[in-house]
């Protein structure tokens, strides 16, 4: 299941969480990123429980995606324990993401 990020549950979700989090930088507007989508949807239906996947529209929430300096997207992040620990721009592979995740 992916989780929707706002300013308001981001605390939760992503610092607070006991898992690694993969968090989507998207736009409705962006091939790119539905190209992904489905990937990223593959990744958070496989390994539920043990990675947390979640989306962020950066036209919804561009405070979001400026915290994080989003400057192209789709741009995926990968955090532990509230640090980010990968960062990828792009559309990549369903096994180039699981790789940021080890």
């Amino acid at each position: 299941m992916e989780i929707n990020l706002t300013k308001e549950n981001f605390e939760s979700e992503v610092i607070k969480s006991e898992i690694p989090v993969l968090i989507d930088f998207w736009a409705t507007w962006c091939g790119p990123c539905r190209m992904i989508a489905p990937i990223v949807a593959e990744i958070a239906e496989e390994n539920a429980g043990k990675v947390k996947v979640c989306k962020v529209n950066v036209d919804e929430v561009p405070e979001l995606a400026s915290s994080f300096g989003v400057t192209a997207i789709p741009t995926l992040v990968v955090m532990k324990e509230g640090k980010i620990v990968n960062t990828a721009v792009g559309a990549g592979s369903k096994e180039q993401i699981l790789s940021m995740l080890k």
